[in-house]
């Protein structure tokens, strides 16, 4: 399948018709697997159709198991290139045992497309290879104590093994005896992989950017993952994709959003150091509003990358030009243009008619918060929603965790298999609203989400099943 293609997760198993109903920008179809906890840990999933702003939906989602084996030695170049149909490095388990060379861990990842659905598509397959392949070299380090510190650094013996490929040596501890002449930060094994995640991020990226031609990889994409690995819920974030977990009815947020606002500082920074990349279009400094010709040598509101609060300055010529950053809340745009700084591609992206590229303020690294399941009990009612920002724009955290709650308490006698699926498709339809006189709207009769809405619904109770 190419990556510019019109394509649904492929859990959902949508025939051609199922395809092109579910693209109906006026019936807005919501759509969750057919068999109800089919996914892993029972995961529940549903998604719609934005009300008409692109030609597809330009969500994408996965999930999956995956084993990663220790690496032996032999090439890997095998992320380097696109996958076909079949090829895979990674195999589906489907005993949770672990083996001493292997081990395994839960996917699942939400990818918010924009200017197109081919970046999506592309990380929605890739990611995880990628993730995977960084944790290759971490195997035998995870399945150590979490408390044993990671060797400073990885030795591999010229030596061969039976199979005839190199063999990994253990990295010895120093000698007592050896004279230290600076002092030694110890990195324990849940950093190493918070860098694997970063460094799978960071892969991906280079090679969309590689490989945006051949397969036509239009736009980029937002993207959410969680990787649940050794008791640990990871999840990694670069863009205004959020994660919450619910438990005992409370939310508690696992993921932060990146924005033109939220990452203000950082933006102008990098405008304030490479003025360049400005293009003499733009101005690394913030107003409160456009600054007009008749205000120059006045002295108005600003603030720099410096600052989080505000001071007034003498209005200069170079301040008439446009904001780096500019507007408010959801309106708010880098270079006028993009409303995330975060995520993956976008590696054509310009200033409207102009030679200006954006992607140098464009970070493809995430942020990655840590959940401990081995802390807490959770029972059948603790999960953790994630969803794209077509959920989070119309709905607080708080208002998900009624709802979750309140399904439960409805379908409590339920099979357990379908309760997750009916919380995702519940928080979908009430996100999605009704059409009322050609406007989607809330129950409230406030506006509703127009944009395209995935939502995952992860039971945390099956994470402790699976130790």
């Amino acid at each position: 399948i190419s990556a510019q293609d019109p394509c649904a997760p492929g859990f959902l198993s949508l025939t051609p018709e199922e395809l092109q109903a579910s693209e109906d920008h006026t019936s807005r179809i919501i759509l969750s697997p057919k068999n109800p906890g089919e996914l892993h840990w029972g995961t529940g999933y549903a998604e719609v159709v934005n009300a008409g702003k692109s030609l597809h939906n330009e969500d994408q989602a996965c999930c999956e198991y995956i084993t990663v084996e220790m690496r032996d030695g032999k090439s890997n170049d095998c992320l380097k290139e696109f996958p076909e149909s079949g090829q895979s490095i990674i195999q589906k388990q489907e005993s949770l045992d672990q083996v001493d060379d292997e081990i395994g861990f839960s996917y699942w990842g939400l990818f918010d497309g924009h200017a197109g659905c081919g970046c999506a598509m592309f990380a929605a397959k890739l990611l995880h290879f990628h993730i995977c392949d960084q944790l290759r070299d971490l195997v035998s380090i995870l399945r150590q104590s979490v408390a044993t510190p990671a060797p400073l650094c990885l030795v591999h013996d010229t030596t061969e093994n039976a199979a005839g490929t190199p063999k990994e040596k253990k990295t010895q501890p120093p000698l007592d005896t050896e004279l230290r002449f600076h002092l030694e930060k110890q990195v324990f094994p849940e950093s190493l992989v918070i860098g694997a995640l970063e460094n799978a991020f960071r892969e991906m990226d280079k090679q969309i950017e590689t490989e945006r031609t051949t397969h036509k990889i239009d736009g980029g994409c937002c993207a959410l993952v969680a990787v649940h690995l050794m008791g640990k819920i990871y999840v990694a974030n670069a863009g205004d994709s959020r994660a919450i977990i619910i438990r005992q009815g409370k939310p508690i947020p696992m993921s932060q959003e990146f924005t033109p606002e939220t990452e203000r500082q950082r933006v102008q920074f990098l405008g304030f150091l490479k003025p360049e990349l400005l293009g003499n279009e733009f101005t690394c400094l913030e107003f409160p509003r456009r600054i007009q010709q008749k205000e120059l040598k006045k002295r108005m509101l600003y603030r720099d990358h410096t600052m989080t609060g505000w001071a007034y300055k003498t209005i200069v010529e170079d301040d008439m030009k446009f904001p780096l950053i500019y507007g408010e809340g959801k309106k708010a745009r880098v270079m006028a243009t993009i409303g995330v700084t975060r995520g993956l591609g976008d590696h054509d992206l310009k200033v409207y008619n102009s030679n200006i590229y954006i992607k140098p303020f464009l970070s493809c690294a995430p942020g990655v918060r840590v959940y401990d399941l081995s802390e807490y009990d959770h029972d059948a009612n603790d999960v953790m929603v994630m969803g794209t920002d077509g959920l989070w724009d119309v709905i607080k955290d708080e208002e998900v965790a009624d709802i979750v709650q309140r399904v439960f308490a409805s379908h409590d006698n339920d099979d357990q298999s379908n309760r997750y699926s009916l919380v995702a498709k519940e928080l979908v339809l009430r996100t999605r609203g009704v059409l009322k006189e050609n406007s989607w709207r809330l129950a409230s009769g406030s506006q509703a989400s127009v944009d395209d809405i995935s939502v995952f619904v992860i039971p945390l109770a099956e994470g402790h099943r699976s130790l």
